[in-house]
């Protein structure tokens, strides 16, 4: 259980970083801004959803950690 807490820390971690990198390299823009994604802007209030996004972060680490704890 303690190994797979640490690398689940790891994990994020690292996505955090690639994350920052992606922002300051311009590839920040691409995910939470894709078609389909919910966002509404009314004077000071605003509201977003990133939907598919999520589905499409899901679907990766789905196929990933599959990937890892198959072998």
């Amino acid at each position: 259980m303690a190994k797979l807490l640490i690398l689940t820390g790891l994990f994020f971690i690292v996505a955090g970083l690639l994350w920052m990198a992606g922002d300051s390299l311009g590839l920040g823009n691409f995910l939470g801004h894709l078609p389909g994604d919910i966002s509404f802007t009314k004077g000071n209030t605003s509201f977003h959803f990133p939907i598919v996004t999520c589905l499409i972060i899901s679907a990766v680490l789905t196929i990933v950690l599959n990937l890892f704890f198959r072998l």
